[in-house]
């Protein structure tokens, strides 16, 4: 009953993030304003972290999962992109790599701020 209601939970979440991108004019994905409604509420302390955390995990261990029917998508429409496979493929490596270096970086300036903001206190 606690999993079925930490979900219920989530998908009010997502569903106040679908009426966001039904109201407001802006190009951002119904998740996007789901997941920011979660923080928000989150850092707000309107819902606590225990309120949601089991069925959050759950959702991450099944994540690998829910990629397949996306991979089975795109074998369908392997000829269309059989022509473009080196290009996306270099990009695709080019921007991993760049978003691995961009989050290592910005990871270690914020550890490297909590370190120094703790010794003030």
């Amino acid at each position: 009953m606690k999993l079925l209601r930490q979900f219920g939970i989530i998908l009010l979440i997502t569903f106040l993030g679908e009426i966001l991108k039904a109201l407001l004019p802006l190009p951002i994905p119904a998740s996007i304003y789901g997941m920011l409604l979660l923080l928000a509420a989150l850092v707000s302390g309107v819902i606590k972290l225990e309120s949601v955390r089991l069925a959050g995990d759950f959702l991450i261990e099944i994540m690998p999962i829910l990629f397949v029917p996306a991979a089975v998508g795109l074998l369908d429409c392997w000829g269309q992109l059989k022509p473009v496979l080196v290009p996306v493929a270099v990009i695709t490596a080019v921007i991993t790599v760049f978003v691995m270096a961009v989050t290592g970086k910005v990871t270690q300036v914020i550890i490297r701020h909590g370190r120094v903001g703790s010794r003030h206190e």
